[in-house]
């Protein structure tokens, strides 16, 4: 079976994410989205949370599952007997650090491949920090995310008002 990994924080999941896990299902057997607490960043949306928006925003892709997980990535994937990590690539600042993180792991983990995803063009722009601080501000991000993200963010933010 081919398993890929698509590691990430997913906070929250973006159109972009979609149309990457999209793009791949075909490719794989099946697709892990491992979500990661990611130490560097304030997180809005809680493991849990995060979990179930991805959940809802793939059950069109019966190849796709989530889970959370913490550590090194390359363990996850050692576990899961995964043979590829998938990420996705808006700009070259992207590609530069992509390009480090899969050299390294790489180095870690020879036998597993990075697969790298352009982004749709409509899409490149699309980030989940970006999303977040537009519906903070109060700005309508229903094009950027699935219909239960942005659900997900109006409630969030109308509650910290």
């Amino acid at each position: 079976m081919r398993l890929a990994v698509y590691p990430g924080s997913f906070d929250p999941v973006t159109n972009g994410h979609i149309d990457i896990l999209e793009r791949t299902s075909g490719l794989f057997d099946k697709i892990i989205v491992a979500v990661i607490h990611n130490v560097s960043k304030n997180a809005l949306f809680s493991l849990k949370e995060r979990e179930q928006l991805i959940r809802e925003s793939t059950r069109h892709l019966s190849n796709v599952e989530v889970e959370c997980f913490s550590g090194l990535l390359v363990d996850y994937v050692a576990r899961k007997n995964a043979c590829a990590i998938i990420r996705g690539l808006r700009t070259g600042t992207d590609f530069d650090y992509e390009m480090q993180m899969a050299l390294m792991n790489r180095k870690l983990m020879p036998q597993v491949n990075t697969i790298f995803i352009m982004s749709a063009s409509d899409c490149i722009f699309v980030s989940s920090s970006g999303v977040k601080e537009a519906a903070m501000l109060g700005g309508n991000v229903d094009s950027l995310v699935p219909e239960v993200v942005a659900k997900g963010l109006k409630k969030k933010f109308e509650n910290q008002k």
